[in-house]
C-alpha cells in the first residue's frame, strides 16, 4: 500500500535551499509532494531534486502560495527587498531563519496575512524530524502548515518565542550535538583497542535502536538506564562518571544554553539592536 500523495497548498518557492531547506524539501518529496508544483531559488541555479525547478531570480509566471524562507539570516536585508513585493496576502509565509523574530518577519513582509516561524531539524529528511512552530496567521493558514510539517515528523507549537528558542537548541541543533556524543563514544571504543570502522558502526546502531527504545517506551529514559544497569556492574561504573557533578547533566546544560543565548543575540541582531 503506497502512502497518500501530500497535497501542496499552490506554488511553493524554497527561497534559498540550504542543508536544512534542503532536509526539508527531501521530506516533503518522500512524503509524496508532487515537485513540479516548488521552486527553489538559489544564486547558484544547482539542481536540488529530481522535477525541482530551480532559478536563480524569483519567479515572475506566479505568485507563490507558500514560502520557505532558508536563507542565512544575516541575508535577510539582501532578500526581503525583491521578495516582499511578490508577496500577496494569501501567501503563507514560513521561515526557518534562526533568531529572527515574527516582528521582525512582519515588518519585512507586510503583505502576507500568515507569517510562521519554524524550526526543523535535519532528521525531516526521513520524515522523522521535529518541528517547532510559532505562527501568525488564520486557522486556515494554520492548518496548512501544520499538515506541511507533521509529514516531516513531530509539531510542537510555541506562542511564546524564547520558550522556542529554548526548545530549537534541544532539537534543532540536538542533532549536531547528539552527533558529537556518537563520534565520542566512537572514538573511546577505539582508543581500548576496537577497529575505527567497527567502533563507529557500533555506537550508530546502538543510538539508533536505544533512540527507538526511548521513543516508543512508556518508561522514563531515566527508568531505562536503571534498567540497563545492575548494582556493582559495567555500565553503572560508567554512569557514576557521567553522573557526576560535572558530568552529562552539567555539560548539556552549559550547551543548550549557549545555542540558547546565541539565538537571543541573534534575535537582537535582526532587530538592530546588535
Amino acid at each position: 500500500m503506497t502512502n497518500p500523495r501530500l497535497q501542496l497548498p499552490g506554488p511553493v518557492w524554497l527561497v534559498g535551499c540550504g542543508n536544512m531547506a534542503g532536509a526539508m524539501l527531501q521530506g516533503w518529496l518522500a512524503a509524496g509532494a508532487d515537485p513540479r508544483q516548488i521552486t527553489a531559488i538559489r544564486p547558484s541555479g544547482a539542481p536540488v531534486a529530481e522535477g525541482v525547478r530551480v532559478l536563480a531570480a524569483l519567479p515572475e509566471d506566479e505568485v507563490p502560495a507558500l514560502v520557505l524562507l532558508g536563507v542565512k539570516p544575516q541575508k535577510l536585508g539582501e532578500v526581503a527587498p525583491a521578495l516582499a513585493p511578490a508577496l500577496d496576502p494569501q501567501s503563507i509565509l514560513v521561515s526557518i531563519l534562526a533568531g529572527v523574530e515574527i516582528a521582525v518577519l512582519r515588518a519585512r513582509f507586510p503583505a502576507p496575512r500568515a507569517i510562521f516561524k519554524a524550526m526543523p531539524n535535519t532528521p525531516v529528511a526521513l520524515n522523522r524530524g521535529v518541528v517547532e512552530l510559532l505562527g501568525d496567521g488564520d486557522p486556515a493558514a494554520r492548518d496548512t502548515v501544520e499538515r506541511l510539517m507533521s509529514a516531516l515528523g513531530r509539531v510542537e507549537w510555541f506562542e511564546d518565542e524564547a520558550l522556542m528558542n529554548v526548545a530549537s537548541a534541544v532539537t534543532a541543533a540536538g542533532p549536531a550535538f547528539l552527533f558529537r556524543f556518537i563520534d565520542s563514544l566512537a572514538a573511546a571504543g577505539e582508543s581500548l583497542g576496537l577497529s575505527p570502522d567497527l567502533s563507529a558502526r557500533l555506537a550508530a546502531a546502538m543510538v539508533e535502536g536505544a533512540g527507538a527504545l526511548a521513543a516508543a517506551s512508556g518508561e522514563t529514559p531515566q527508568m531505562l538506564a536503571r534498567r540497563v544497569a545492575s548494582p556493582g556492574g559495567t555500565t553503572e561504573a560508567g554512569l557514576k562518571v557521567l553522573d557526576a557533578e560535572d558530568g552529562m547533566r552539567a555539560l548539556l546544560q552549559r550547551t543548550i544554553d549557549a545555542s540558547r543565548r546565541r539565538g537571543a543575540e541573534m534575535a537582537a541582531a535582526a532587530r538592530g539592536e546588535g
